[in-house]
């Protein structure tokens, strides 16, 4: 496995290369992201992964100094799933100037949920994920399911600037007690990690629960919200949401219930598909 930290030496190195596949990372890796590599690899050519730290979807107050920074054991656990390049850049090489053009999705998809909790998120995961596209021109790119909503902004993002790439979506991968794996796990102490996976539970009983037939949306998702908050949560958002744009949610409609919550001082997501 090649590690590259320069554009300059990554495109000469791609230039024969057919049928690449991008895993964008932003390292700190373990099982989920395995997971989007065996995707890539299973597609044939080429597998390159990225780990980058985005400065531009962090906002001030947020997590972007401290968020773990592991990257020879990511790259021990990319050159044992398979991946071909690592890419590993610097914050100089990929914003060589202040970002002044960037990647705005549209409000009615990027302003709601995350994108109203953490304004300006999905700008800078756009543009960065825009540049990556630009750098290693792929033919495909795996992005995983637990974050929904990161998945649709893409996706609408490569359909309306008729990017020639395939974006493929990983299933969540989780524990054994259904927390889904996360880089932010890392933070939570031993009490908080056993109670994390309630985060699931709660996602697992809307869900249950719309399956069965109800369509109270507003109640459902305020009873999971007090369910988390008498547990120690501090909830952000418990939503019912249409699978394909996160519309409003309709009778026979395939759903998704999604849920974000801070546990101490660690903020989780996760979701459910109905």
């Amino acid at each position: 496995m090649q590690v590259i930290r320069t554009i300059a030496e990554l495109r000469p190195a791609l230039e024969d290369r057919r049928e690449i596949s991008l895993v964008p990372t932003m390292g700190n890796l373990h099982a989920g992201h395995l997971s989007l590599v065996r995707i890539a690899r299973e597609r044939g050519g080429t597998v390159v992964a990225s780990v980058f730290v985005n400065r531009l979807q962090f906002a001030p107050h947020e997590d972007f100094a401290h968020y773990p920074r592991t990257l020879e054991h990511d790259c021990e656990l990319l050159a044992a799933g398979g991946c071909d390049i690592v890419f590993v850049p610097t914050e100089q090489e990929i914003y060589p100037e202040a970002q002044s053009f960037t990647v705005q999705a549209p409000a009615d998809l990027a302003d709601v949920l995350e994108g109203q909790v953490r304004p300006g998120f999905f700008t800078g995961v756009c543009t960065v994920v825009l540049k990556l596209f630009n750098i290693v021109r792929p033919a495909a790119a795996v992005f995983g399911k637990k974050d929904y909503q990161q998945l649709l902004v893409i996706r609408k993002m490569v359909r309306q600037l008729a990017l020639p790439i395939d974006v493929l979506a990983a299933d969540i991968i989780r524990d054994a007690g259904g927390l889904a794996l996360s880089s932010r796990n890392g933070y939570l102490n031993d009490s908080q990690r056993a109670e994390a996976a309630q985060l699931h539970a709660a996602l697992r009983a809307l869900a249950e629960k719309v399956r069965s037939g109800r369509t109270d949306w507003p109640r459902l998702e305020a009873q999971a919200v007090e369910f988390l908050s008498a547990r120690g949560w501090q909830p952000d958002y418990v939503a019912i949401r249409g699978r394909a744009g996160l519309e409003a949610p309709i009778p026979g409609a395939a759903l998704v219930a999604l849920g974000a919550a801070r546990l101490g001082a660690t903020r989780l997501i996760d979701n459910v598909e109905v």
